[in-house]
């Protein structure tokens, strides 16, 4: 049985992802950032639910640590925290930078730095980012500075990840959904079409492919998850 961690595992998606691996008879650590943020995630014998806040350094790498020495081999994290904000360069101050930087590249810095260790070591693992389209596309990163430059990030991390583990089986990805069919989303956007978006299901699904057997053929992976959206 493979061991994954799904960090903002309450989410959305992140219920969506842990119910598909969970499904798919993967052991599954779930972190949530408060305690009584547990109950959003239905109990389950293979579901160990963690409260941490990775934007804190030491406290995200004595999470991964406990981790490895409860289960000794880890063998992928999706990095699914993370948090959006429009904006474009006049409405943008240095703290609105800072604070999408620490909420969608550092929690994910922080997992990666010491179970990135952790694979290089076994010679296995895979790491999962989600990406954003304004990160890639400038005509629409342009209004959201801070959201589309903090998650840059992650494609040029999942780059040099890759090239460090060249030759191993050690793999980063990144996943880039399009607008995601959420109750959210439905409500602030009601002008546009649902069933033009991508629901959170369908990137569970993929996510869980990108760490199955069946996709070791595939290295420095971009997939982009968009529909019609």
């Amino acid at each position: 049985m493979k061991t994954v961690i799904i960090t903002g595992a309450n989410g959305n998606l992140g219920t969506a992802v842990t119910r598909e691996f969970l499904d798919k008879n993967y052991r599954v650590i779930a972190t949530v950032s408060r305690e009584n943020a547990r109950g959003d995630l239905e109990a389950h014998p293979h579901l160990d639910v963690e409260v941490v806040n990775l934007m804190e350094e030491n406290e995200t790498t004595d999470f991964i640590h406990r981790c490895i020495q409860k289960y000794q081999q880890i063998d992928a994290a999706l990095m699914l925290v993370g948090g959006f904000a429009m904006g474009g360069l006049a409405g943008t101050s240095g703290a609105d930078i800072h604070h999408q930087i620490a909420l969608n590249f550092e929690t994910a810095y922080y997992v990666t730095r010491p179970l990135f260790a952790h694979f290089l070591e076994n010679k296995r693992g895979n790491l999962v980012f989600i990406g954003a389209r304004p990160a890639l596309l400038a005509s629409q990163g342009k209004e959201m500075i801070a959201y589309a430059l903090s998650k840059s990030l992650l494609f040029k991390m999942a780059e040099l990840l890759n090239e460090t583990a060249r030759g191993m089986p050690v793999s980063a990805s990144v996943v880039v959904p399009s607008t995601l069919d959420t109750p959210l989303n439905r409500q602030s956007m009601p002008e546009h079409n649902p069933e033009d978006w991508v629901k959170p299901s369908a990137v569970a699904e993929i996510l869980e492919f990108l760490i199955s057997e069946k996709s070791q053929a595939l290295k420095e992976t971009v997939l982009k998850v968009y529909n019609n959206a």
